[in-house]
């Protein structure tokens, strides 16, 4: 088991674009090692855990059948998926780069490693709840404000670290990322819904858990 994440996260670090061309090592994390103090910096390939669920941040080649028909994102509830991985890329123009650490506040968009599009958000209606829907939309050089994530991280934390409780509250529409024990009975069968609602809630809660944690760059 331990062998066989090790190898996925050595493919994974090759896949990550190396943005300043770094060829310095990553550390690979697993939800049942050491999460205390791991710095998670632009570039790190993780999944993200809905805390009162457990189930992770999720998306795969499939539309919604309504809403916006855009490629959809739920909750899964198995740690072995490969479509449960996304990287964290800064909002474009600013003079963020790959190894920088985040801090609390900070603007971030989330990349789906296996089909390259953000996570997303907008005012059509979620499939189960009616909350606002959470998509994947755009790709590598297509993102807009849709895809801006503010990174809140509960209790002192000024940076972003592995152990610590985040919300990820969408820019456009205020709405915090949701997940709750609603669950798709076709398609996505015993996936669970996930969409953004505007009051801060216990299960808006998230937790960084398996993934490619990239080592913070050192500044000259």
């Amino acid at each position: 088991m331990a062998m066989g994440f090790l190898g996925f996260a050595l493919f994974l670090f090759i896949s990550i674009d190396l943005d300043q061309g770094s060829t310095s090592s990553a550390s690979a994390a697993s939800s049942s090692s050491t999460s205390q103090n791991v710095e998670i910096t632009y570039g790190t390939v993780l999944k993200l855990m809905h805390e009162k669920t457990k189930f992770r941040l999720h998306s795969h080649d499939v539309p919604y059948g309504s809403g916006s028909g855009q490629q959809s994102v739920t909750g899964f509830p198995n740690v072995d998926d490969s479509n449960s991985y996304w990287i964290v890329r800064p909002e474009p123009d600013t003079s963020a780069k790959q190894g920088d650490t985040i801090p609390s506040g900070t603007i971030i968009r989330l990349q789906h490693m296996r089909t390259r599009k953000w996570l997303h958000s907008h005012l059509h209606a979620s499939p189960i709840s009616g909350n606002l829907e959470v998509s994947c939309f755009g790709g590598e050089p297509e993102s807009d404000t849709g895809d801006y994530w503010r990174l809140i991280i509960e209790g002192s934390g000024k940076t972003w670290k592995q152990d610590q409780k985040i919300r990820l509250q969408h820019v456009d529409t205020g709405g915090y990322l949701h997940s709750h024990d609603k669950k798709y009975a076709r398609i996505a069968g015993g996936q669970q819904e996930v969409c953004g609602v505007r009051e801060k809630r216990a299960d808006n809660v998230w937790l960084a858990a398996e993934g490619v944690y990239l080592p913070i760059t050192e500044s000259k």
